[in-house]
């Protein structure tokens, strides 16, 4: 019982993560903090898959670290983008 109360939280942050991500393209920080609460619906996710079959947890390490240089990156983007733009809007810079 207990596992199904965990995996119905961890589905409704998946839901309202890519909710986030979907309606609030505004700023690029808004995006970031929604991608992060997405990839820790999934660390949830695989913590209890990988608890639950009694496997080494070394993949989750692995997934952290994937996790952690991908944030980094978006980070070190948003500040490139303010310091060429000033602002973190979408709008406010062209991509060509």
């Amino acid at each position: 019982m207990m596992i199904m109360y965990n995996l119905l939280v961890i589905f409704i942050m998946f839901i309202i993560g890519n909710l986030i991500f979907v309606s609030k393209n505004k700023h690029l920080l808004i995006v970031l903090l929604s991608l992060e609460f997405i990839v820790l619906s999934i660390f949830f996710i695989l913590l209890l898959y990988l608890s639950f079959i009694e496997y080494d947890l070394y993949m989750l390490m692995v997934f952290l670290v994937f996790t952690v240089c991908e944030g980094a990156l978006g980070l070190s983007i948003l500040v490139s983008m303010i310091r060429t733009h000033g602002n973190d809007y979408f709008q406010s810079f062209s991509l060509l």
